[in-house]
């Protein structure tokens, strides 16, 4: 099995190393690293599509790329490494990708990305937030379940999996599905010497919505949260009554009741007939 791997956290990161290390020693794996050149936390599944991307050969398996995590995948994937991979592992991310963080992480873009390509593509991170970091005992959970994790990969879904950064080995894994993560984000701003003002968006804080077996329950109870996500744009059926089955998620009992109930008007299909 020909294996990808990539990351957000650039191609020197501690975690990509020790997710190479462990799954080397698994038997007919074929592995090629193509990774940022620095850090793309938080760039989502944005691609190059104006500028060339760089691509530097480190070694025979080894490869930096001046883009974006979801580029890498790309690269890889349309024929510009040696091999054309049949799995894409990306990871092992310093830090949680749980909830809503999956819509701007780069680490589940590029297991989303392969996932666009018809590959199995699987996102991994390390739920935690500061040293130290096990990524050893991550590392050999991946490596020692991935056929468990490939047998849940299908068509039109990455699976988006969250390992507790502890010093006992995670011995168990639940399926989950990403919580709610609401970002009360704050600016801090200066006025640079040029007279123009410059912000930095941080120190705010994020509230977890905790749902009994969600991604962040999970961990709270030191298990591996493994949720197969789905690849396509839903819409939500109160609001677009006509959208096939395949194309709607239903809202939360609790909003559904807020928007059906004053001060919001009745619900209806937009009238594509109209003006």
């Amino acid at each position: 099995m020909r294996i990808l791997l990539t990351n957000d956290d650039g191609i020197h990161a501690p975690g990509l190393q020790a997710l190479e290390m462990a799954i080397a020693t698994l038997d007919n794996v074929e592995l090629m690293v193509i990774a940022p050149e620095g850090n793309r936390s938080g760039v989502s599944n944005a691609l190059s599509m104006h500028n060339p991307l760089r691509l530097v050969k480190i070694d025979e398996n080894h490869w930096s790329c001046s883009g974006t995590p979801a580029d890498c995948v790309l690269l890889g994937v349309l024929g510009a490494l040696p091999f054309k991979p049949d799995l894409v592992l990306s990871g092992i991310n310093s830090g949680p990708n749980i909830g809503t963080d999956i819509v701007y992480s780069g680490t589940a873009a590029a297991a989303r990305q392969a996932a666009l390509h018809g590959l199995p593509g699987i996102a991994l991170s390390l739920a935690g937030f500061k040293a130290p970091w096990h990524w050893e005992g991550a590392a050999n959970f991946v490596a020692s379940h991935i056929q468990a994790f490939l047998d849940l990969c299908c068509e039109d879904v990455f699976l988006n999996i969250n390992i507790p950064n502890t010093t006992i080995a995670a011995s168990s894994w639940c399926l989950t599905w990403p919580g709610r993560r609401r970002y009360r984000d704050a600016l801090r701003s200066f006025l640079g010497p040029d007279g123009n003002s410059y912000f930095f968006i941080g120190d705010g804080t994020v509230h977890t919505e905790w749902e009994e077996g969600c991604d962040q329950h999970a961990i709270d109870e030191g298990k591996v949260s493994v949720s197969p996500v789905f690849l396509h744009p839903v819409v939500r059926k109160d609001c677009v009554d006509s959208a096939p089955e395949h194309a709607y998620a239903s809202a939360r009992p609790e909003i559904l009741a807020e928007r059906l109930s004053p001060p919001w008007a009745p619900v209806h299909s937009m009238d594509t007939q109209g003006e």
